[in-house]
């Protein structure tokens, strides 16, 4: 088997028993298919920290996790984001927008829109008028136009899924390149070719697999997991208690206790015993993944 996975957090804070539980799937899915398993570091938002992306590095270590070469640090190739969008640009394929998220919210759409979705505002303004708004001095976002309204995706654990494709942003008005498009360039230039993440991504993914095809990049597959939520209901957050490494390494609970319960989450262990990552490897089926989400009590950690 060729190509990779991959696991991409956002350094803006220490993962949680979520974020962890969706690293060890990730990781078994490739280790599991013969692929390499790749670390990349999304840190393009503000609120990123080196010190936070190393402090995840040996979490994930912590649980048993390993990594094909070295992390890509997505800070470090702003300008092949660009050269993207340039190549975009160049073929007709993106336009300016000048909408606050405000404008964009309140404008009139198409009936069944979803919230959220670009209603078209600056997708045919005329040099005139993007002249006029570039003197207002508010900086554009670019955006992609699209030449389809909807795009259909082929989830390992979710099945057909088609979701909405609107003129959606490549790159911020602050300059910085946006999620979708630097998601899809990574993955196409690591050769990602199995995306494993959590099923609240599952919405966003239509419009990555449309952009891929835009670009000419091959499109992977995708398998989104079940979610890890509190007893509430809601998706588990810090807020929730001990949910972190460090938190619970304060109270005495050790990482091996933490992959432990992982594994019993996952159907691969019963939460007594504390197998190591070679024996859930060798145990697990990506077809028995339970189906729904994980509801977690942090007191069941201890």
């Amino acid at each position: 088997m060729t190509g990779a996975g991959r696991f991409a957090p956002s350094p803006s804070g220490d993962l949680h028993i979520g974020n962890l539980r969706t690293a060890l799937l990730a990781w078994l899915f490739a280790r599991k298919s013969g692929r390499d398993f790749l670390l990349r570091i999304d840190d393009l938002d503000d609120r990123t920290s080196s010190e936070v992306a190393q402090r995840q590095i040996d979490d994930l270590t912590a649980i048993g996790l390993d990594f094909d070469g070295k992390p890509v640090v997505q800070s470090e190739r702003r300008e092949i984001y660009d050269a993207v969008i340039e190549r975009l640009t160049a073929a007709g394929r993106t336009f300016e927008c000048f909408c606050t998220r405000k404008e964009i919210l309140s404008a009139p759409r198409a009936p069944h829109s979803p919230p959220g979705a670009y209603p078209g505002t600056c997708r045919d303004l005329t040099a005139d008028e993007v002249h006029e708004r570039r003197g207002l001095g508010r900086p554009p976002a670019i955006r992609l136009r699209s030449d389809v309204t909807q795009f259909t995706i082929r989830d390992d654990l979710c099945g057909e899924f088609t979701g909405v494709v609107d003129d959606f942003v490549l790159r911020r008005g602050d300059g910085v390149a946006a999620y979708n498009l630097a998601v899809v360039v990574d993955d196409a230039d690591s050769d990602i070719d199995q995306v494993v993440r959590a099923d609240d991504l599952l919405s966003s993914t239509p419009r990555q697999a449309y952009l891929a095809q835009v670009l000419d990049r091959p499109i992977p597959s995708y398998a989104h997991v079940p979610l890890v939520l509190n007893t509430f209901g809601t998706r588990l957050a810090k807020r929730d208690g001990a949910v972190t490494l460090a938190s619970l390494a304060s109270i005495g609970v050790s990482a091996d206790r933490v992959r432990a319960q992982l594994a019993g989450s996952l159907g691969l262990g019963d939460g007594s015993e504390t197998p190591d990552s070679a024996t859930l490897l060798a145990r697990f089926d990506p077809a028995r993944i339970p189906a729904g989400p994980w509801i977690l009590d942090p007191v069941d950690l201890l």
